[in-house]
């Protein structure tokens, strides 16, 4: 497999991760996990959700970097994980935490990413 698949794959999976750590917990209650849980005991379970995220994020960046003979510029990979968290996120709360439908404004932010797409690997 590639340097590029690779990146894209420990990126996808930091990613939901990142997504678990950041916005799971307003999720807990609905979910019957934690209900009484102060504010400390989320920042604890979200950071430990956090190390996950780094132990995927860190070799990701690493594996994909240009001057570490990966095929992408800082740039692309910061472009490429943003996408990667934006369409992660968009999937969770539609489809995981039920919190949202999708709406005609989404399609237009996603046409936007893949536009920033276009434009960063754009020679």
């Amino acid at each position: 497999m590639n340097k590029g698949i690779i990146t894209i794959l420990l990126l996808v999976v930091s990613n939901l991760c990142m997504t678990f750590a950041w916005y799971g917990h307003l999720q807990f209650k609905k979910w019957g996990w934690f209900t009484n849980a102060t504010i400390l005991t989320l920042i604890l379970i979200s950071w430990f959700i956090a190390f996950f995220e780094y132990i995927f994020m860190v070799p990701a960046n690493k594996i994909g970097y240009s001057e570490n003979g990966g095929p992408f510029n800082l740039f692309q990979l910061k472009i490429i994980q943003e996408v990667i968290t934006l369409i992660i996120f968009t999937f969770m709360t539609i489809l995981v935490f039920k919190t949202d439908k999708w709406n005609w404004n989404y399609l237009a932010a996603f046409v936007c990413i893949i536009l920033a797409v276009y434009f960063v690997f754009k020679k």
